[in-house]
């Protein structure tokens, strides 16, 4: 997926995209691509909406490169671990910066 996006998507509002995850249904019929965006809220909404525009063209590029039956819709998240992480380690830094 992340190859897919790097080099096939030309959408001017993907912004700087790092898959994190896929979570595929057992029947492949659908999977969760969790992505990673770097930016502002602005600019994550507008490389989400990016993304869901390119759904389609996406799930046409992986129907030919993976030999599946079915090719699962694709649906992209917003994964926020990352900020959640850097924001736990600004506030831990913080108290040992007061601390000493």
């Amino acid at each position: 997926m992340a190859a897919f996006l790097t080099g096939n998507v030309r959408d001017p509002r993907v912004g700087f995209v790092t898959v994190t995850g896929v979570e595929v249904s057992a029947d492949l019929t659908h999977a969760r691509v969790r992505v990673s965006v770097m930016g502002s809220e602005e600019e994550k909404a507008t490389s989400l909406e990016g993304l869901a525009s390119a759904a389609r063209f996406l799930r046409a590029q992986l129907a030919k490169a993976l030999p599946l039956r079915v090719t699962p819709e694709l649906r992209f998240e917003l994964d926020r671990g990352l900020e959640h992480a850097q924001q736990i380690d600004r506030v831990l830094r913080t108290l040992k910066e007061d601390a000493g």
